[in-house]
Parts: structure tokens; sequence; C-alpha cells
């Protein structure tokens, strides 16, 4: 029992309440309480307790913990918590010392006792949690301040004793002689102790993957820890010898794949180039042996996980980590010269397909002992497509591609050809069987299954391989790829390339000549013989037998493809390849005559596969890749098959009436961008005639008849009505500053008879939803060209929408979750649509309506409102509506904080160019003045809303100069200690100092906000308490 407290008798006999609960009682639970009881009640009665009371508690503990062996794992983990806590504490009023502890600790070590020895491993890591990251630390409430010091001073003082500890541990383990405690060579022997410990331990999953993260750590250790390079290099090499010789010298458990894999990525990603190159150049030879037959051999793994549906995928997250390791080390060109990883890539670029390629040419759904595996099951629809779910992996094998591009572009040629002919021999012996007995179902599907498999994966990593992801860039040919065929096009006939290219319904090998063709104009042609393959398929009434994703994979591809070589821009390259630029560039017959193949390629799928939504979507999206440039769209739009689509798809005519409502969306943004390339002013308003005119008339019709209010909940009226609203966010989604004014005119039309249709429709939650969402895709569209005029007619249309949607919602029960999730989507919608009228505020490209000259520009209506007020008119509308099961959503939480704090800088800023310090919204601003200055001074914050917050208090600041020195004073004078109250006054002077008196110039705003970052870093954590 522990000796007798000395304090207050009550705080005494709770301690000795509790100290007795954990000597009698038997209850896991009721110890875990207890000790949790005795570690709160110390911090809270820290000052009344005697310190030789404390002292003798955290005795009393840790003897507790060291005569009950047997205790449950969270039990003894909690109490050697509050023994860690006791600590901490201590350290504030330097009542406690750690050397105490670790003096402890050391013997505890150096008995020989192994249970003994795990209870100081135990004490070491409860007091590396405590002292560690803010997140870990326990709430004891002293402020962040403290806990950030606590842990600065634990790393300079008491860090190295606990690793000098450690080393005595598995020296312990490994009987191996004491360790010099000079650091400038521990490092180095404590690897090879370490690496002989997992040689020890590694049978034991859990202890071999703790003792691969220690690894992993020691793999990324870098700073003043070495004197210089020459020291580095020398432990990096140390390094990578004793995780060879552990490597080659065991089989790899799975367990282990994981953690070796971050060891090799931490040491490619943390170590300076220079000092990996340092190292003998046998040993870093043999590391890049070592990575090539890791890589290939946890990619085959990987693969036996995906057939054998596993939950825990180790093998799939080693491969990913030692593939973006290979990423980091052939973008390298400084320190390896060209070529230098080629035969390493060639060798995980054929294992790569080797593993996705049925047998006999591949190993995919073959077991460990080579057994083809069970029948697939079928594909979830949940599941994410391979493009997606594999992207970061195709996209490393895609760059090893590049780097190995002599043998795998022949390689993937050579193998989609083969299987484009197997393909089309398997579908013309199914179509004689189905003609010889035509109600036959004895077709095996197999092989076909096989095939499909097969060409999915080579389409996906030709994509990769010739074309890169390019959001929000321009498009460029791979200079790899561009170096290929500009090296090869002295052996390249351009004519042969070209019939090839435009052949795709005949074998590339029966045209004469075949051999000498541009290596990257023969791979798109092995892709658009797949696509012809199918092509023939449909028109052999054989698309039963056709794989729906084998049409999605070359309709993304054909995306990919044409987003980066069709129409090729030779201003963007320093040397352009011949045969490409004669293929694929502008005024050629090659790029004519493909933009009309993948057209044509558009419009039967539409046809035949409406029914297939994603295969249809990736279809439109190949549409817009066409038309979305102009310089396509040109040649486009002279195709008398985009005519004929347009027409079809106005008349809402079959099949393109079928496609679900987000493809048709995309379908009348394709149409409408269209409608903007290179035309003559009556073939424009013809075209407009026939795309846009329609909609408009069928809208009109259905919402103008005398009984539309009985008819509208009719099946066929709702889908008119829905197909309408989705087009409207196609027209919005296609806007551009050159045609933003015939659009929004177009629009505002709409819009405002979509206000009366909240009223019709205010029961159908799918049917409002919609309606929002054409006012939030117009107004991210579309605000930030327009002008003071058009701004109000569309701002007023916003808050109309408001307004009627907070009448028909206010006082509303919803007595379901489906419907309070529904309300959820709307909430988010219109918090969506009010921040993208707010960034009017911050991007606007107008010039008074300048873009609108020429369409009816509407006269300003002698009033200026801001993008702000029309928010925060908004949010106090919806506000009402916003339950407190709402707000409790994080999301919806700061999205209205957020909202809210942006609105605040523009209006404070109008309000302080107004000079009016009686008006309402002057008195108002200075309500928020105390919210902002609390919310950063005194409160913990997401701080995602910092540059927000920031931005509106230094505007408010400007505002309420007076008010602002009264709450710093306040602050101020609240502080007892002196030490503090300096700290922040220092603080605050820091604060203004380049900003007094505070205005509103954007040089003084930008130097306030920077001085507010260091603020918030010096004084943050003083009044924050944990």
């Amino acid at each position: 029992m522990m000796a007798a407290a000395l304090g207050p008798p009550e705080v005494i006999a709770q301690l000795e309440n509790a100290a007795k609960v954990l000597m009698t009682s038997k209850v896991d639970y009721v110890l875990f309480q207890a000790a949790t009881a005795i570690m709160e009640a110390v911090v809270r009665e820290w000052v009344l307790l005697e310190k030789g009371s404390i002292e003798s508690l955290r005795t009393f503990l840790l003897t507790y913990v060291l005569q009950r062996p047997n205790l449950q794992k969270y039990v003894r983990e909690q109490i050697l918590l509050a023994v860690a806590v006791i600590v901490k504490r201590g350290s504030l009023d330097k009542s406690i010392d750690c050397k105490s502890i670790f003096h402890e600790v050391s013997q505890l070590i150096s008995s020989g006792n192994p249970t003994v020895q795990t209870l100081a491993c135990s004490i070491l890591t409860a007091l590396l949690s405590e002292f560690s990251s803010s997140s870990k630390t326990s709430n004891i409430g002293l402020s962040m301040e403290f806990h950030g010091n606590c842990k600065r001073v634990f790393q300079e003082e008491d860090l190295r004793q606990i690793f000098m500890l450690t080393v005595g541990v598995l020296q312990e383990f490994s009987r191996r002689e004491n360790l010099s405690a000079q650091m400038s060579s521990v490092f180095q022997r404590y690897l090879a102790l370490a690496n002989q410990v997992h040689r020890k331990i590694r049978e034991d999953s859990d202890m071999a993957q703790d003792s691969l993260q220690c690894l992993a750590q020691l793999a990324s250790l870098h700073g003043p820890i070495f004197p210089d390079e020459g020291s580095q290099v020398d432990y990096l090499a140390h390094f990578i010898e004793g995780l060879l010789n552990t490597i080659n010298g065991i089989e790899i458990e799975d367990s282990e794949a994981v953690g070796i894999s971050s060891i090799i990525s931490n040491l490619i990603t943390v170590f300076p180039r220079n000092v990996l190159t340092a190292i003998p150049s046998e040993l870093f030879s043999s590391f890049v042996n070592c990575l090539t037959h890791l890589t290939c051999s946890f990619g085959r793994s990987a693969a036996l996980e995906e057939v054998l549906d596993k939950d825990d995928m180790v093998y799939m997250e080693a491969y990913d980590k030692l593939l973006e390791s290979w990423l980091t080390l052939v973008r390298d060109d400084k320190h390896f010269h060209k070529g230098f990883f080629t035969q390493h890539a060639v060798q995980v670029f054929n294992s790569y397909i080797q593993c996705h390629l049925a047998a006999p040419d591949g190993t995919r759904n073959l077991t460990a002992n080579g057994v083809a595996s069970r029948e697939e099951e079928e594909i979830s629809e949940l599941q994410e497509d391979d493009r997606d779910q594999f992207s970061d992996q195709l996209a490393s094998v895609g760059m090893l591609g590049r780097i190995a591009a002599e043998h795998c572009m022949p390689l993937l040629t050579s193998l989609l050809e083969e299987r484009v002919t197997r393909l089309h021999g398997q579908l013309q012996r199914h179509q004689q069987q189905l003609l010889a007995s035509p109600g036959s179902s004895t077709i095996d599907n197999k092989m076909l299954d096989d095939l499909y498999e097969d060409i999915h994966w080579l389409i996906l990593v030709t994509g990769y391989l010739l074309a890169d992801d390019t959001q929000g860039e321009t498009p460029l040919i791979p200079p790899e790829i561009m170096e290929y065929s500009i090296k090869h096009s002295s052996e390249v006939d351009i004519n042969t390339t070209l019939q090839i290219l435009g052949s795709p319904g005949e074998k590339a090998s029966s045209i004469p000549g075949y051999s000498r063709t541009d290596s990257v104009i023969r791979l798109l042609s092995a892709v658009l013989r797949v696509s012809e393959v199918e092509s023939r398929a449909i028109r052999a009434d054989l698309t039963h037998l056709l794989s729906p994703q084998m049409g999605k994979d070359i309709v993304w591809f054909l995306k990919r493809w044409a987003k980066t070589y069709l129409l090729v821009d030779e201003k963007l390259y320093d040397q352009i390849s011949l045969p490409l630029s004669t293929a694929f560039g502008a005024d050629t017959e090659g790029s004519q005559w493909i933009i009309g193949y993948l057209l044509q390629k558009v419009i039967s799928n539409l046809s035949v596969w409406s029914s297939e939504q994603d295969l249809a979507n990736d279809t439109v999206q190949l549409l817009v890749t066409l038309v979305e440039r102009r310089e396509r769209a040109n040649l486009v739009i002279q195709c008398e098959n985009w005519w004929n689509l347009a027409k079809q798809f106005a008349s809402r005519s079959p099949p393109l009436n079928f496609l679900s409502s987000p493809v048709q969306r995309t379908l009348m943004k394709a149409l409408v961008l269209g409608g903007f390339a290179h035309m003559d002013t009556e073939t424009k308003q013809q075209y407009w005639t026939e795309v846009l005119q329609p909609l408009q008339q069928r809208f009109l019709r259905v919402i103008n008849q005398e009984n539309f209010q009985q008819m509208c909940q009719q099946e066929e009226v709702k889908q008119e009505i829905t197909a309408t609203l989705e087009a409207l966010c196609g027209i919005a989604e296609a806007t551009q500053i050159d045609n933003v004014a015939i659009l929004f005119n177009f629009l505002m039309d709409f819009l405002n008879n979509c206000i009366g249709l909240m009223e019709v429709y205010k029961n159908t939650p799918e049917t409002v939803n919609l309606i929002i969402e054409v006012f939030v895709e117009v107004a991210h569209k579309q605000i930030c060209y327009l002008g003071e005029s058009k701004a109000m007619h569309l701002y007023e249309a916003c808050l109309t929408l408001l307004q009627v949607y907070s009448k028909n919602n206010l006082g509303r029960q919803r007595i379901d979750v489906t419907a309070e999730e529904e309300q959820y989507q709307d909430l988010l919608l219109i918090m969506e649509l009010l921040t993208n009228l707010l960034s009017k505020e911050f991007i606007d490209f107008s010039d008074t309506d300048e873009v609108f000259r020429g369409h009816e520009p509407g006269q300003a209506a002698g009033r200026s409102v801001s993008a702000a007020d029309v928010v925060l008119y908004g949010v106090n509308l919806i506000l009402p509506l916003m339950s407190q099961d709402l707000l409790k959503k994080p999301r919806m939480s700061s999205e209205v904080c957020q909202l809210c704090l942006e609105a605040l800088t523009p209006l404070a800023e109008q309000c302080a160019k107004a000079q009016e310090s009686d008006s309402p919204l002057f008195l108002a601003t200075r309500h928020f003045l105390k919210l902002v200055f609390d919310m950063l001074v005194l409160q913990k914050h997401n701080t995602e809303m910092t540059t927000a917050a920031g931005e509106a208090f230094y505007t408010l600041v400007c505002l309420h100069q007076a008010e602002y020195s009264e709450l710093v004073e306040t602050l101020l004078s609240s502080q007892q200690d002196p030490i503090i109250y300096q700290r922040l006054a220092d603080a605050f002077n820091k604060l203004t100092a380049s900003s007094t008196p505070p205005t509103l110039d954007r040089k003084q705003k930008m130097a306030f906000l920077k001085s507010l970052e260091e603020f918030m870093a010096n004084v943050g954590g003083l009044l924050c308490v944990k």
C-alpha cells in the first residue's frame, strides 16, 4: 500500500480509495478506471499535495505494476500513463526529475528478467507517448504552450537517454557487449544490433513489425546528427549493407513486406541523391538489383492477393511504395545518366505485364502453385474501376515503360495486335456457331473473357505510357516518347505509317512494309484495331458477346490520347517528330480522318450502349475532348455526323433520350462547346436554332399548360423537366469568356422559370435538388464574367430562389433519416451556391458588362450591392433551417463558418470606405471583431480557416481600432503570470507594428497576415488549454 499522503483530507481520501481498489479488485475495467481516477486527482489537486506524497504515489504505481506481471495490457498501460503524467506535471515546477525514473528503468533492464525488461520498455513507451505530439498528450488542464515546452525540453535533455536505455534493452536481448555512448558511432552500431535483433524475432509478426518500423525510422535519419556529408555516406553504406545481408539471407514473410518497402522508400526519398550516389558503386548496384527483385516479387504477390480477394493487402501496399521509389529515382536525370535504369525498368515492366495477362503468356488468376484460381465472381457495382483504383501503379509502370521505350512499346504493340487477331477469330467462330444453331446456348465464354481482361490491362498500360494525367495543365507529349519517335524517324516510311493508321480493319502485318512504321503511331493503331473489331461485332449483331468494360477502356484511351496528340501544337516543343506532326498536326489529312473516326465511334456507342451508364459517360467525355479546343472543334463541325447528332439530341429522339441524366448533361455541354467553333453567321444561327431553341420551346410548352399543376407529377412530365434541368447544367458547364454573353442571356430566362418550379415541386426532393444545382452551376461558371447589372440579375434570381426554399421548408418536420439527408444535401448545395457568388469578390474578369456589348446590356439599377451583401442575406435566410443535428456535421458547420468569415472581409471594407459610424452595418461589424478575436487568440480552431479569419480580423481592426485596443488591454489585464503578460504584450505589439495605424492597404494587410502567422506560432498555445 502507498505511504500516507499529506494534503487536504478529501483529496487524500479519494487517492487512498482509488489505491485500495487497485489492491483489492480483480475486475480489469475497474482497475483501469481506478488508475484514471488517481491520474486525474493528482493533476487536479497538484498544488495541494506534498511533493513527498506525489513521489510516494509514483513509486506505489510502479511497484504495483512490477509485482503483477499478469495484468491486462490496457490496465498496465493506463497505470504507466498515470506515472508519465505525474512526471510531466512535475517538470512544470521541477518537483520530479526524469533522471530518477531513468535510473530505475536502467536497474530493471539490467535485472536479466525478461518480464521486468518488458516492463521497462512499457515505462519508456509511456513517457515517449506523453511527451511526444500534442495529439497523444493527456488532457491535464495546462496550456498548449506548456505541452510544447515539455516536448522541446524532453527532446533536448531526455530523448538521448531513452535511446541509450533502448539500446541497453536490445543488448540484453542479444547478449552483446556494452556500446560506447559516443553518439558519432552509436547509430551505426545500433543498426547492426537492430538488424541482428530483427533476424532473431522475425517469426513473431507483431515484434517483427515493431522492429521494421524502428529500422524504417533509422532509414529516415537526417539533420545535425551527421557532422558532415562523409559521415552521412558512411552511415547510409552501413545501412544498405546490413539491409541487403538481412534480405538476401531470408524468405520474406507477409508481415515484413510493408516494413521492408518503407525502409527502402525512406532511404531513397530522405537521403540526398548525391549521398546515395557517393556510396561504393558495387553496393549501389546491388541495392538497385535488390529493389528490382523485390518490386517484381511483391508485384506477383500483390496480384495473388487480388485473386484471393484478401482483406489485408500487405503486398499491394508494399508494391505501391516500391513503385513510388522507382519514380523518385528515374525522374532524376542529374545524378544518373540516361539509360542507367533501363534494364531494371524492363524487368519491372515485364513483371507487371506478366501478372496481368492470362496463361500461357502471363500468370493472372493463377494461384501460387500455378493452378487456375476459382471462377471469378461478379464484379460489384460499387467496386472502383481499375484505372482509378490502380492509377498510381499505372502511372509508375507507364513512366518505367517510357524509360525503356525501345523494349516496352514494341512489346505492347505485339501483345495487343496478337490479341486483336485472336479476338476477331473468336467472334467469327461464335458467329458461325450461332448461324449454324441459332438457339444454341453452349458457347463457352471463358476464352473471350480472358481476352477481354488481357486487352483491358494492355490498353490501360498503353494509355499511361503514351500520355499523362493533365488536370488544369496543357497536355504535352511526354519527352521520352517524343525523343523515341524522333530517334527512329529516319527509319520510318511516312506513307506506310499513315496507311496502317488509316486501315484499322486490316491486320497491320498484312500491309507491305509494315515494319518501317513509327512505333508510337503503330501502338495507337493497335488500339484502333481493337475498336474496329468491336465496331464490326456490333454491325454483325454480336453486341451480346462484347465486353462493356473493353468499350470503356477504348474510349477512355482515345480521350486521353486525343487531349495530348490530336492537332499537336508544334510551338509547345523544342523539337517535333515528323511522323507525329504529319499524322496528327494541324491541316493534315490524318487529323481530319481520325476526328471523323472518333466522332463515328461516339455516335455508335451512344446508340448501342445507352444503357451502360459508365461507358456512355466515358463516350461523351471523349466528345467533350474533341470540341473543348477551338482548333479541334473547327474540324468536328465539318462532319455531317455532328449535325445529325445535334438534331437527334435536340429532338429527344431514341436512343439518345434513353441516356442517363448525367450523360445527357455532358452531351449538352459538348454540343454547346461545338457551337462556338468557327462558322459563318448564318450557319451559327442555324446551329443554335437546331440545338437550343427546341429545348426552350418544349420547356415553355410543358410549364405553360393550364393544367400543369395537376400534370406535374406525371412521369412523362417529370422526365421532361429533369431532362431540361440537366441540359441547363450542361449549358452552364460549357461557359467560356467568349460565349458567356449568349449563354447568360439564354439561361436567365430559364432561371426565373425555375423559381416557379420550386413551388410546384416543393414536395419532390430530387427535383428541388436539381433546380438548386442549375443555379450552382450558373453562378460557378458565369459570375466572374458578369458586370454589375448582369450580376444584379443573377443575385436577385438566387435570393428569390432561397426565399422560396426557405418559405417551403421553414418549420417542416423531418421525421425520417432519408428526409433529413435530403435537406442536408440541399443545404450543402445552397452553401456551394453562396460560395460561388462570393467568389465575385475575389475573382472578377468583368469590365462593366464589356463582354455583353451587342447582347442587350442592361443598365445598372443605380444601386451598388456587393456579393458579400447577397451572401450574408442568403445565410440569414437558410440558418433557421439548420437544426442542431445538421450543424453538428463537420462539413456543414465548417462551410457555414468559412463562408461567413469570407463575407465579413468585403462587408467591413465597404463599411470602412463609407465612413458611416452610426450605420447598422458598422455596429454589427463591431460585434464580429470580438468573435473573430476570441476565435484566433483564445480558441482552438480549424487551421484551414486561419487565412479567412485573419483577413476578416485585419479589416475589422482597421474599422474598429479603439475597440481592438480595448480587447487587447482586457486580455492582458487578466494575466496573473508576469512572464505570460510580457510575452503576450510583446506579441501584440509586434502583430500591428507593420500596420500602424492599420489601413485598407494591400501591402499592410499582407504584412499583418504574415505577422499573424508568427503571432499564432509564438503565443497560440499560451491561452489554449489541454
